[in-house]
């Protein structure tokens, strides 16, 4: 063996320890930098983004769950309830308890009655909702389903029933075009809304009361902030905040009428509404016919809907609000007292009514309800036995701009500001507006029709109420159907009655004499309503009113009986009582009812009747 000289020897061990120390260089180097860059990961997320990364670590382990506020409850006049809460089980589901949500949906439809319509509203429901929050799939389950879903509950993490209160209405069709209803909430509803106070909330107001007082009615949302642990189980409650209940409402609709107004038309189409002339309290508010409210509040099916909204009756269609007809001879009274007021040589004069009316320069006969005539008849009785060619040659004397700018004074032709949504402005013709939409000049023709309450003239039921009260009390308030707001644990907030103006007349006595002859309307033996005042104890004064839905030719008669039902001419009513002291004014339309004496005057005798009797009237 052959001995290393200690030179190599002594190279060596440097050569290993330089090498060594190269390593522990390289490692310290490299421990140094994973220091460093533990050290900056720890300000960044402790002191750079200290608040976000706090914020979320509270969010893994709380979660704040939204309360709804209980719907405040609608009255009427009386306290009986006209919309109230009812327990109801929902089948709701918790997005993020859900693994898979299609094979969720697809599995619960076998378990339940899941329609198309329902998982369209959740899923849009969905995109807009918090994954923590849960989300109605189904309303209102059955005791069945209920039961069928509790025995297959496990196979459906995160979809549970949950007790809720659901909107009811006890007299469903009765008050539908009052109230309105309550249904879920979609994306038009989004934009307006305040989404922070609708939280947990799937139903807002869509239509009526329930649309128009939806800020009262609705309250103000709660909620409960939870301890969860890491698989999102509660372990308890941090901080609860109570939600505050919406205010409860009382109308000024009298359940009873209501009921009594809606039996009276049960065969027919129209409208029957009823109004304190001295405040403009509405006390009933029927269209007929009339729709189930509940289906909307549960979820109406796209059939059931298309049905309604396709049905030539036009159950959804609020004719006493939207419906805009010729008034026909209700307008009479309004014109003669218009002819009075203005000092119209006619209104102390007598006409020769041979049953047709012609201008001097037309051969075209305008002709009188009456086939051979009333003979001379003055103002009084043009306005009892309702002569229409006493009213034409009121109307060519006056002139349509005389005519329009006084029937204007009772609120024709706008809105008649009644507290809820929808309504129909109606439409006063006048020389400018012809123009203006027509681009063409007035006829004196024209002038002859509006005489009779035809021609362009168009106005709601509601204005034909407001123009009744008008001719009873001189006063002109906005129709209100809401009384009174009732705030829990607080006095109630009545709503004070809108007066909009008063109709100021030159001679009292021109006053008196347009209400007697309405009062010989329904009085007297040759009056057009006399039919309606038989056996009565009290005095209401009325006019009768027919309106053309198709015109006659010249050289035709019309025919009731050889024409088409759809063709028909509109009856309608108006009056007020009792005469001295009015407490009561009524509008009743019939579609293609005939005649008002006989299709309308009834329906408005009863309403009277029964508020005599309910408020002991002498």
């Amino acid at each position: 063996m052959v001995a290393m000289p200690a030179s190599i020897y002594l190279a060596d061990r440097q050569y290993e320890q330089r090498v060594f120390q190269f390593r522990a260089l390289i490692v310290a180097l490299i421990c140094l930098f994973l220091l460093l860059v533990l050290a900056v990961r720890m300000i960044y997320l402790q002191v750079v983004h200290h608040d976000m990364f706090s914020t979320l670590s509270q969010n893994n382990r709380l979660q704040v769950i939204p309360t709804p506020p209980n719907r405040g409850l609608i009255f009427d006049r009386n306290g009986v309830v006209l919309a109230e809460n009812q327990p109801a089980f929902h089948l709701e589901i918790t997005p993020e308890d859900v693994v898979d949500m299609e094979k969720t949906l697809s599995g619960l439809v076998e378990v339940v009655n899941v329609r198309p319509t329902d998982i369209e509203s959740f899923k849009d429901a969905l995109k807009r909702r918090r994954k923590f929050e849960s989300i109605p799939l189904r309303l209102n389950l059955s005791e069945r389903e209920t039961a069928l879903f509790a025995v297959n509950r496990h196979r459906f993490p995160g979809v549970d029933i949950a007790a809720r209160l659901s909107r009811h209405y006890p007299f469903a069709e009765t008050t539908a075009h009052v109230l309105g209803y309550v249904g879920r909430i979609d994306e038009e509803d989004l934009i307006n809304l305040d989404q922070a106070n609708y939280r947990g909330t799937n139903h807002i107001g869509k239509l009526g009361v329930e649309q128009a007082y939806e800020d009262i009615l609705h309250g103000n949302v709660g909620y409960q902030q939870l301890e969860v642990n890491v698989e999102g189980r509660e372990l308890r409650i941090l901080e609860e905040q109570a939600p505050v209940p919406g205010d409860d409402l009382q109308l000024h609709l009298d359940i009873r009428l209501q009921q009594i107004a809606e039996q009276s038309m049960t065969e027919k189409t129209g409208a029957v509404i009823a109004m304190d002339p001295n405040n403009g309290a509405i006390l009933a508010l029927v269209s007929r016919p009339s729709f189930d409210p509940h289906p909307f509040v549960n979820g109406i099916s796209k059939k059931d809907y298309q049905a309604l909204r396709d049905s030539p009756v036009q159950p959804l269609f609020n004719r006493a609000l939207r419906g805009q007809y010729p008034p026909g001879s209700t307008i009479k009274p309004a014109l003669a007292l218009a002819a009075l007021e203005l000092g119209a040589d006619i209104a102390h004069e007598t006409v020769n009514c041979k049953g047709f009316f012609k201008l001097p320069t037309d051969d075209r006969k305008y002709r009188d309800w009456k086939k051979h005539g009333h003979g001379k008849v003055d103002l009084h009785t043009a306005i009892v036995q309702s002569c229409d060619v006493y009213f034409y040659n009121l109307a060519n004397q006056m002139g349509i701009d005389a005519v329009s700018e006084f029937l204007g004074l009772f609120g024709l032709g706008q809105p008649t500001g009644i507290d809820v949504a929808g309504e129909k402005p109606g439409l006063l013709p006048s020389r400018e507006w012809k123009r203006k939409r027509y681009a063409m000049p007035w006829f004196p023709g024209e002038t002859i029709s509006v005489g009779i309450g035809q021609g362009y003239m168009l106005m709601t039921p509601m204005q034909l109420v407001q123009m009744s009260a008008a001719l009873a009390t001189a006063k002109i308030y906005q129709p209100q159907l809401v009384a009174a707001l009732l705030p829990k644990n607080a006095e109630a907030v009545p709503i004070t009655p809108v007066l909009k103006s008063e109709l100021k007349v030159t001679n009292l006595a021109n006053w008196d004499e347009v209400r007697l002859a309405m009062r010989d309307v329904v009085h007297t033996d040759r009056g057009t309503a006399r039919g309606s005042s038989w056996g009565t104890k009290y005095e209401f004064a009325g006019k009768t009113g027919t309106a053309q839905v198709i015109g006659i030719a010249q050289d035709e008669e019309y025919d009731e009986e050889t024409i088409a039902e759809h063709f028909r001419d509109h009856a309608l009513f108006i009056a007020f009582s009792p005469v001295e002291n009015p407490r009561l004014a009524v509008a009743v339309l019939v579609e293609h009812g005939g005649h008002g004496s006989s299709a309308a005057a009834p329906v408005a005798r009863q309403l009277f009747d029964a508020y005599m009797k309910y408020y002991d009237v002498q």
